[in-house]
């Protein structure tokens, strides 16, 4: 699915909103549900949603996973690490020497230094020209190694580079997204006190979130995760009591359908999900979404239209743009409530 419009220059978070003098839970909040458009502040949330409504949050914590590089010409090359898998190789991204997109001219076979003298050697393809399968010698303990020489990933509408804890959601535990599952930025430790006091259950799944590449608009590749059983259960009682369930950000969409049978009923599951959500394939547990603003032609637009519904995602662009909303990891939230 697409959404036509063009973002005015103006429209990017450029920085976390912190340090453009708003508090956390202090980003704009668009309301959209059918035949209505609401504007709030995110810590408006609780007064929002209902006794009984359960919230779902994907706990995984940003890791710094952008690496300098050198090509064997001697050119620089970051690279960004995806994900690792199960049998210890990674999942890699190769960028332009100036960041402003993938390298698409790599090789298999190609070898490049990264820092700490290690090498990382380019496999092949993983789902597309743009991850590779990758080996590092010597093996390295990627956290800590990341932790050493690594750094967020930051793309070129941000107005320079900000430390990792900007990039942590207040409930991140379990490190391992190479991007920061960004629609939970602007929850705070006591906006989920006032959720719980108001009736409102939050529950926890794990989905580490691979490397997007803005500019390219794929599908998220196949990505770890975790729905844990007691997670799973809340999710058939609330659905039993006629409840919302309530996706904080499009990796805990990804997550719970991955872990839903095709007659709604939920059970734990962990492993890895290539699933993509889409008229083929809708929703069948999730009935709500907090979410952040995406770029045209974004392939998150597509799971936004199977959650709520191409006229009210329409409809709630269309009112951030006149609105002058801001995009991005750092920039305002959207609620879905069809």
């Amino acid at each position: 699915m697409t959404i036509p419009f063009t973002l005015p220059p103006d429209s990017e978070a450029t920085a976390p909103p912190e340090r453009r003098g708003v508090p956390r839970d202090a980003v704009r909040l668009l309301v959209a549900r059918p035949g209505r458009i609401e504007h709030h502040r995110f810590r408006d949330l609780p007064d929002l949603v209902e006794p009984g409504d359960l919230v779902v949050v994907n706990t995984s914590a940003t890791v710094p996973a952008a690496l300098d590089a050198v090509r064997g010409n001697g050119n620089p090359a970051p690279v960004h690490l995806s994900t690792t898998l199960d049998d210890g190789g990674w999942v890699v991204e190769v960028r332009l020497a100036d960041g402003s997109g993938p390298d698409l001219s790599v090789h298999p076979g190609e070898r490049m230094r990264l820092p700490g003298g290690v090498t990382l050697t380019l496999a092949e393809p993983f789902t597309s020209a743009r991850l590779w399968r990758a080996a590092v010698t010597p093996e390295v303990p990627v956290r800590d190694y990341l932790a050493r020489h690594g750094r967020p990933i930051g793309y070129g509408y941000l107005a320079g580079r900000f430390p990792l804890r900007d990039y942590q959601n207040v409930y991140a535990t379990e490190p391992g997204s190479a991007e920061m599952a960004s629609a939970g930025r602007p929850f705070t430790a006591p906006l989920l006190v006032r959720l719980i006091a108001r009736g409102v259950v939050v529950a926890p799944i794990v989905l580490h979130a691979g490397v997007s590449s803005p500019e390219l608009h794929e599908p998220p590749a196949a990505e770890r995760f975790t729905v844990p059983e007691a997670t799973a259960r809340l999710v058939e009682l609330t659905r039993s009591a006629g409840r919302r369930v309530i996706a904080v950000g499009t990796t805990v969409v990804r997550a719970l359908e991955s872990a839903a049978e095709p007659g709604g009923a939920m059970h734990a599951a962990t492993g890895w999900t290539e699933l993509v959500l889409g008229p083929a394939r809708p929703p069948r547990v999730v009935t709500g979404l907090v979410t952040g603003l995406h770029a045209p032609e974004a392939s998150h637009l597509g799971l936004l239209a199977a959650v709520a519904g191409r006229p009210l995602v329409t409809a709630a662009y269309d009112a951030a743009l006149e609105h002058h909303y801001l995009w991005h990891e750092f920039g305002d939230s959207t609620l879905f409530l069809p």
